[in-house]
């Protein structure tokens, strides 16, 4: 299991961002998620993923949707809270997933995926990371885990911060959200042992130490990024130019006329 994965949730926890007793949203999910939230004492867990080998039994006794991360058939606001964890790097438009998890959370949402950075740049450079992931259509019969969990390897979608701000703001332009941003190391340890030459797997074996020494000093040159987005509370954050009415936000008429001819 993933480290990073259940430090992130426990942190939450521990500002008190979410509790074990919201409703929870996972997306493009799987095993891992069903781990960390057990471990971590979630209870009202929804797993989903469009991979049709999953039957839901093995999640029990969480619950167990079949869904598309860019078109979830849920209800705007029907879950406390939202988790995908490295899956919108598999979708065709991660932007629209992103946007989608955001709907349907009350709350808000934990995602974690590769973060683009200049050392990640490198790394793709010197053929240590993968652009495209080619690598893992071979443990899986060359039929699944590439773009939508089909043949064709998709391409490793890595995220700023201020692309996540903007992908946000632009989706619900009406109020302040609160971002948590959190970094970590991850070496693609599979993926270096399945390689035939093994020279890139001695040469990261050697230059761990250096790695991780690096990342802690420079944490924004991690390859695993994780961010928290918290939805504004109304009216404690709606922007001065809106006001809601009936549920919905409209233009602040008197705002805008007093500043506007």
């Amino acid at each position: 299991m993933n480290d990073f994965y259940t430090d992130t949730l426990q942190y939450l926890l521990r500002k008190k961002l979410i509790t074990e007793h919201m409703r929870i949203l996972v997306v493009c999910g799987g095993e891992h998620d069903k781990q960390a939230l057990e471990q971590t004492g979630f209870r009202d867990v929804t797993i989903s993923n469009l991979d049709r080998r999953m039957k839901g039994i093995q999640f029990a006794p969480f619950a167990w949707s079949f869904q598309d991360a860019e078109n979830l058939t849920f209800k705007d606001n029907e879950f406390d809270f939202c988790i995908i964890h490295d899956g919108l790097h598999h979708c065709q438009s991660p932007h629209r997933a992103l946007t989608e998890a955001y709907r349907v959370a009350r709350e808000g949402l934990l995602v974690v995926e590769p973060r683009d950075s200049l050392a990640s740049r490198l790394a793709r450079a010197l053929n240590f990371a993968q652009d495209y992931e080619v690598s893992g259509l071979s443990w899986n019969d060359y039929a699944y885990g590439g773009v939508k969990n089909t043949e064709v390897p998709n391409f490793v979608y890595r995220w700023t911060e201020r692309e996540v701000k903007k992908t946000v703001a632009s989706f619900a332009p009406w109020g302040h959200h609160r971002f948590f941003f959190f970094y970590r190391l991850r070496i693609p340890w599979m993926r270096l042992r399945a390689l035939k030459n093994k020279l890139w797997l001695v040469a990261t074996i050697a230059g761990f130490p250096f790695l991780k020494l690096f990342t802690l000093i420079f944490p924004r040159q991690c390859n695993s990024f994780g961010f928290a987005v918290l939805k504004p509370q109304i009216p404690r954050d709606v922007l001065p130019w809106i006001v809601f009415r009936e549920g919905a936000p409209r233009i602040n008429k008197d705002w805008v006329q007093k500043r506007y001819r």
